[in-house]
């Protein structure tokens, strides 16, 4: 079995990890306004090169920085979009534990002149001898939790030129992050599963909108944006059902969304969650492609419980049946930190999970 040897890899993980706590109490210190902001960057300097040793030392072959500069996954990058402001109302959908998240709204024309983001990916770039990986939210993450409503109307009357703006900031985005010497990005994109919850998407109904329209626009959204990517730059989509401090937002089987996704999303990969019964079987990987890499999260990031290899080579072995192994790849289901919170797992779990993925990969496909 040959191994892979540009992205998505055989054993490759989602993106963000658990903040040290030296880093949690900086950060903390210059939101109270008792460091500046050059005094924390050298610290997340600090603890990013820490963090992209461990990588390399395991094994991985896909670099990130944690995340270790955001609060969120989604919401510093897409507040940063001209136009886009944070809301004070928190979205009503809760996790599983009871959180809330906090919204946006477009107030204004939607832009992308700011792009503060890419000193991210460049610090990466200047200190990994492997691949370094970037992950951003998805176009559609702009539209999802507050739909039409979270959208000045007087602004945007038609939303085909909301969608045109945001496509158009996103597709800028690719290209700059190209030119940095970006290979390796990552769509993060919650809807195709939250879109597989009876009750997500009753309420997406009861708000005005077609859950099974909505899949199309936000894959055809990724698609476009894409588009005219270089050749040798890998673009990946990372799909969860919500991965707050260990909570989770919906559940269900892949099977009401994989048809459309797979038919409107043209990316290289897609990161799949696949740690738990709520979602489902392998079943619905029957309507990929035979071009199409799905990278299953067999390994849960939001228990410390250490799954055993012999687990993971027999699930592996279930999605045998619906898609070639050539076309499959190991990962945990989702970041360690998609928050600044954490999930309830020690550093030394998750040393010990993203071990575990390097080394069955090894013994499945030959190498990571």
């Amino acid at each position: 079995m040959s191994i892979a040897s540009k992205p998505p890899f055989r054993a490759d993980q989602v993106g963000s990890l658990l903040r040290p706590q030296r880093l949690l109490e900086k950060r903390d210190a210059w939101r109270q306004g008792n460091i500046s902001s050059q005094e924390l960057k050298e610290i997340e300097d600090q603890e990013i090169s820490k963090v992209i040793d461990f990588q390399q030392e395991i094994g991985l072959k896909a670099i990130t920085d944690g995340e270790f500069r955001r609060d969120y996954w989604h919401l510093d990058f897409i507040c940063a979009f001209d136009g886009i402001e944070l809301n004070e109302e928190t979205y009503g959908h809760a996790f599983s534990g009871g959180g809330t998240v906090s919204t946006f709204k477009v107030a204004g024309k939607i832009g992308n002149n700011n792009g503060f983001m890419r000193e991210h990916i460049g610090f990466v770039l200047n200190k990994t001898k492997e691949v370094a990986k970037f992950c951003i939210p998805a176009p559609g993450m702009t539209f999802l939790r507050s739909g039409r409503s979270g959208i000045d109307r007087d602004i945007y009357p038609d939303l085909d030129e909301f969608w045109e703006d945001v496509i158009r900031a996103y597709s800028n985005e690719v290209q700059e992050l190209y030119k940095l010497g970006c290979r390796y990005l990552q769509f993060d994109d919650v809807s195709f599963a939250y879109l597989c919850d009876t009750n997500f998407r009753e309420g997406i109904l009861e708000r005005g909108d077609n859950p099974d329209e909505l899949i199309k626009i936000f894959g055809n959204a990724i698609s476009r944006c894409v588009a005219e990517k270089p050749s040798d730059m890998v673009i990946t989509t990372h799909m969860c059902r919500g991965n707050f401090q260990s909570t989770w937002m919906t559940s269900g089987g892949y099977e009401p969304v994989a048809e459309i996704m797979f038919d409107n999303l043209d990316t290289d990969g897609f990161f799949m969650e696949y740690d738990s019964d709520r979602a489902g079987g392998f079943e619905p990987l029957r309507f990929a492609n035979k071009n199409q890499t799905i990278i299953l999260g067999l390994v849960s990031s939001k228990i410390p419980t250490i799954e055993t290899k012999d687990e993971i080579k027999r699930r592996i072995e279930e999605a045998e049946k619906y898609i070639p192994i050539e076309n499959l790849c190991l990962s945990p289901q989702c970041g360690f930190s998609s928050t600044h919170h954490g999930n309830n797992l020690s550093i030394d779990d998750q040393r010990k999970k993203l071990e575990l993925v390097v080394e069955v990969a090894d013994e499945v496909w030959g190498g990571s």
